[in-house]
């Protein structure tokens, strides 16, 4: 893998820090068009599921972002899930999607 830009590392490591935090199966980050972050874990209540990368999605959206850069999710599965690649392109078609292994090594960019 290429060297990455220190904003897209930046993102690596909240996702990183938010899975260890919530020991969840998931972390992940988003950067909007403002340069803002934020982070989320997965969710997996009775009730209501989504995906650490919706769920940084919808925390950006909620706080107003109307595009975004970047995305990084952390994960021990070998792809990024389907649902969570759409959350990402409902607001930026070309965003950068940065798979990284639990370590935090980035393993794919889509």
């Amino acid at each position: 893998m290429p060297e990455l830009d220190p904003e897209d590392e930046k993102i690596v490591i909240l996702a990183r820090s938010a899975r260890a935090r919530n020991s969840a199966a998931e972390g992940a980050a988003v950067r909007d068009t403002d340069g803002r972050t934020y982070a989320a874990t997965t969710v997996d209540l009775p009730s209501f599921k989504i995906t650490a990368l919706q769920a940084a999605v919808a925390a950006a959206v909620s706080s107003g972002a109307e595009g975004l850069e970047a995305a990084a999710v952390v994960t021990a599965e070998p792809f990024v899930a389907e649902a969570s690649v759409q959350a990402v392109r409902d607001l930026a078609k070309t965003a950068a999607i940065l798979r990284a292994d639990p370590s935090g090594t980035v393993r794919e960019i889509l």
